[in-house]
């Protein structure tokens, strides 16, 4: 498995707007090849930051959601509310212990 971690910096009023995008995004990959799961973060620090987190089975799969139509459509939706460029780190899942939802 891979985890790849976003940062963006969210222009100061647009984060509800830009949340809710994202939820619909985490909500559509659920039924995606490949997709094992994700979190939203907002740093304590940081209140127009915010932290993706999506764990896929391999890379491949990342980025065949990424030319799916409905990620197309929350990026067209995303565009213009983030301030500069999103930082992208990519990991190899060692462990992945959940708790039973």
């Amino acid at each position: 498995m891979m985890t790849v971690i976003t940062e963006v910096t969210l222009r100061r009023g647009s984060e509800p707007e830009w949340d809710a995008a994202m939820r619909d995004r985490l909500g559509a990959a659920r039924g995606r090849s490949g997709w094992v799961g994700g979190q939203l973060l907002i740093p304590l620090d940081g209140q127009n930051t915010r932290v993706v987190v999506g764990t896929w089975q391999s890379r491949a799969d990342w980025q065949a959601w990424h030319e799916d139509e409905a990620f197309a459509e929350t990026r067209t939706r995303m565009e213009g509310l983030q301030e500069g460029d999103s930082a992208l780190t990519w990991h190899e899942v060692v462990v992945d212990s959940r708790g039973e939802t």
